[in-house]
């Protein structure tokens, strides 16, 4: 094992290159413990379940989103592309392992799995919060209740996109997320945050150009 690594870091990562020779629903924690020459109980002193490697998958996209905020060259953008720029970093993280991720997502998604549906729905509301903080978005109240709702829509079209998108660099889910974005900038102002980059409500007519007409 690599000793630099955390242990609980070597367990998702060796969960995740085993279920990417199978699959996830073929994946079981013993041959986890046993490809690390470790046994169960230490793994579950760092995963309860298997559903928790899930978690902790998208936990590590979140820390890379987070990481990515704390760039002190991106409160010069626009939000619109500050908010583009933390998704697509939040889905490279994931592209190695992306049809895995799928496979984890139609896992959660399976009838009857209502346990795992509930928590998806908190993983989604959880990443979307994050998304939001780092873009340093700050409506309130209603404004931001409203906001969330779109950004909620953006981000599941556009994590839903991705997870079958085959061109090169994802080059289509970017397309994708640039378009949402646009078309949201044209709902009304007092639905969004100011913009720190500016002075006008990300949605102000003035503040906009409409987006491009491709022939």
């Amino acid at each position: 094992m690599n000793k630099r690594q955390s242990l609980r870091d070597q367990i998702l990562d060796t969960a995740l290159v085993l279920a990417g020779q199978t699959s996830w629903e073929k994946l079981r924690l013993f041959q986890v413990a046993e490809a690390l020459g470790i046994g169960l109980d230490q793994v579950r002193q760092e995963f309860r379940e298997k559903e928790d490697l899930t978690d902790a998958w998208f936990d590590r996209a979140d820390a890379a989103l987070l990481q990515a905020g704390a760039d002190a060259g991106l409160g010069q953008l626009p939000l619109r592309e500050r908010l583009h720029r933390l998704l697509m970093v939040w889905l490279d993280t994931l592209a190695e392992h992306r049809r895995v991720s799928r496979q984890m997502i139609q896992g959660r998604l399976e009838p009857g799995h209502v346990h795992m549906q509930a928590r998806g729905l908190l993983r989604v509301s959880r990443t979307v919060q994050w998304w939001r903080e780092a873009a340093h978005c700050k409506a309130a109240y209603l404004s931001r209740a409203l906001e969330e709702s779109v950004l909620t829509s953006i981000y599941l079209a556009t994590f839903s996109y991705w997870l079958n998108d085959e061109s090169t660099a994802a080059a289509g889910t970017r397309r994708l997320l640039d378009r949402l974005l646009r078309g949201a900038e044209w709902l009304p102002a007092w639905m969004f945050s100011r913009d720190p980059a500016s002075s006008r409500p990300l949605g102000s007519r003035s503040d906009l150009q409409p987006p491009p007409v491709h022939q």
